[in-house]
């Protein structure tokens, strides 16, 4: 993340030697490119020599940490932070968006970014819902929405009533399962899944985020959903009453879903597009520049059209539907993606629905439901020189990406925030310094007497008190959206296998030139990269605890 800061300082720091005057380099075979040490420097990365049979060893790896303490210290100069932008687009996949001929929205959260005022507004609906029409107790109203518990992405395990965060690999991250609104203890949450931590694929939530057992919140109108779910939750266990996980489960989804079937969302929204639309002034300008660069463009999106149409018209003016060549309302995405039997049916100004058989696509009309086969075959927008974006990694992108071949581009709102955390200078050092510290561990470990093993026992435990911290930054429950204390989530892992393109609104189009190719980085596989942070940086290769380890080749 600090890549290009860490490397400009990790040069200073080659060329100073740590002590603040250029040097030549050494010849020393033990450690390339150290030169010989001045009055009490050392390399961090070359072992000090072993101590005698008998002498301390536990002062022998005390003294290397402070060395690695030193070392995170000059590595880290005050420009190191801030080096990521919030509004950039990151790639995945290398894309050249000269090749696109044609883009392609959603409405809810990519066209229309939407304020976190309207989650609270659901919640209470929602809970209302529970208490007025499913008879739940009416002490769930002294519940109120919390913006700060939940986060998109996480896992709920319907028969154990268990929220929790899992990695790419199906392994609940410890210390982020909860049940109602109390964290559940790591022991219990391994006994509860046989004694692993591991999540079995049969259970785990299928394609579309719903598993015979476990379902993903993928959307940001989870949120509030993963928020009444455990409040209702807390409430039956701290009041000691029996419930049926799988019928509560339900009828809180129930009441969700009402909020959005009843209109309620729409409702609010339009009443004041003021307060709940964000960017949309910059939505126009992204639509109105490809329209001017000569680009096709065209939108499909579950939400009814007078609601499309009204928020629009707020951001775009009277005339929105000139810029779209296609207009396609309550289109029943995925099954839009892969059911070929419901029709296009035209929609008049007034919303009726008209009977005559859909034969083209026309420019300024709009249409209702209809599947993509017949989307293709009347457009003829084929593969990659389509561009979709979307919100939804299943509901928009999967199917986009692995059955039709177009390029597709993630909305996530989050990114934003998340970048300005991983700027500031409190995560970049706790990041750095934990790195160096699992370094210095995995290194060390070689040392098995008593007062080594209290050594290192002693770091773990720092580096796991370094791990909540950097979590918390991000979400006291949770933490990060994208990662684990250190795999990248399940999220993570969907979102790199559905999207070419991830960002934080639609609005970064507008930093980029429409002619413009973005590049993934080159992260390292393992196997390319087997020294640790510090050894890079020193420019020390040789790695001497290996030979120690050989016994296990």
């Amino acid at each position: 993340m600090a890549g290009a800061g860490l490397r400009a300082a990790a040069r200073r720091w080659l060329l100073c030697g740590g002590q603040g005057g250029p040097r030549a380099a050494s010849s020393s075979p033990s450690c390339p490119g150290c030169g010989p040490p001045g009055p009490g420097a050392h390399c961090p990365s070359t072992p000090r020599s072993a101590p005698a049979d008998g002498a301390d060893l536990s002062a022998h790896l005390w003294a290397r940490y402070q060395d690695m303490r030193r070392l995170v210290h000059d590595l880290l100069p005050p420009e190191v932070c801030s080096l990521l932008n919030p509004a950039a687009i990151y790639a995945n996949n290398e894309i050249s968006l000269s090749d696109v001929e044609v883009y392609g929205f959603d409405y809810d959260y990519t066209l229309a970014q939407y304020a976190d005022a309207l989650h609270p507004e659901i919640f209470n609906a929602a809970r209302d819902i529970l208490i007025e029409h499913y008879k739940y107790p009416e002490g769930i109203r002294k519940y109120d929405y919390d913006p700060s518990f939940a986060i998109r992405g996480l896992h709920y395990d319907i028969q154990k009533s268990l929220l929790m965060k899992i990695d790419a690999f199906h392994y609940v991250q410890l210390g982020t399962a909860y049940r109602g609104l109390q964290p559940v203890p790591d022991d219990e949450v391994v006994d509860l899944y046989g004694g692993t931590q591991h999540i079995p694929l049969y259970q785990m939530s299928g394609f579309y985020g719903k598993g015979p057992s476990i379902k993903q919140f993928m959307d940001i109108f989870s949120l509030p959903e993963m928020a009444l779910l455990s409040c209702v939750v807390d409430y039956f266990l701290g009041h000691g009453l029996e419930f049926d996980q799988v019928h509560l489960y339900k009828d809180v989804t129930d009441a969700i879903r009402d909020v959005h079937v009843k209109g309620l969302m729409y409702q609010w929204i339009e009443q004041d597009m003021e307060k709940y639309i964000l960017r949309g002034d910059e939505t126009f300008a992204v639509l109105s520049r490809l329209v001017a660069h000569g680009k096709q463009l065209f939108l499909i999106t579950n939400s009814p059209f007078s609601f499309v149409d009204k928020g629009m018209r707020h951001m775009v003016g009277p005339d929105w539907r000139q810029l779209f060549d296609v207009v396609i309302v309550q289109a029943d995405k995925p099954n839009f993606f892969t059911d070929r039997r419901k029709p296009f049916r035209k929609l008049d100004e007034k919303g009726s629905l008209h009977w005559d058989r859909i034969t083209r696509l026309e420019k300024g009309k709009i249409y209702r439901q209809g599947n993509l086969f017949d989307f293709l075959r009347l457009t003829e927008w084929r593969g990659p020189r389509v561009l979709y974006f979307g919100d939804h990694l299943y509901s928009d992108l999967a199917d986009l990406m692995l059955r039709h071949g177009w390029r597709t581009g993630a909305i996530i709102p989050e990114l934003e925030r998340e970048i300005r955390i991983i700027n500031t200078e409190q995560y970049m050092h706790s990041l750095t310094w934990q790195q160096a510290l699992t370094g210095l561990l995995e290194r060390m470990q070689t040392y098995q007497d008593a007062e080594s093993r209290q050594v290192l026992a002693t770091w773990m435990k720092e580096r796991q008190e370094l791990r909540c911290i950097t979590k918390a930054l991000f979400n006291a429950q949770f933490g990060s959206i994208f990662r684990t204390f250190h795999n990248p989530t399940y999220f993570s892992r969907r979102l790199v296998r559905f999207s070419d393109l991830y960002m934080a609104s639609l609005s970064c189009l507008l930093n980029y030139s429409v002619d413009f190719t973005f590049y993934p980085r080159r992260t390292p596989l393992q196997h390319e990269a087997p020294l640790w942070m510090d050894q890079l940086c020193t420019g020390c290769m040789k790695t001497p605890f290996l030979g120690d380890m050989a016994h296990i080749r």
